[in-house]
């Protein structure tokens, strides 16, 4: 990983490590909740858009809440 992620990358990485403990799926939904109760839309809408455009450098997981976030829209 680079160390000049953007900021919704570098903390949906971040985000996603203190979850790793838990299955997948599970921590997924429960950074998924996190971000859209915590997360500036424009934080939110950054990490839709690099998912979409293929999660370079984004954690599976982290991946994996922002298509949580994605479908919730």
């Amino acid at each position: 990983m680079s160390s000049s992620l953007p900021p919704h990358v570098r903390l949906a990485n971040e985000i996603a490590a203190q979850f790793a403990h838990r299955p997948p799926a599970e921590a997924a939904t429960a950074i998924a909740t996190h971000m859209k109760t915590v997360w500036d839309p424009r934080m939110k809408n950054a990490l839709i858009a690099h998912m979409q455009a293929g999660a370079q450098d984004l954690d599976p997981v982290a991946a994996l809440a922002a298509q949580h976030l994605a479908a919730a829209k």
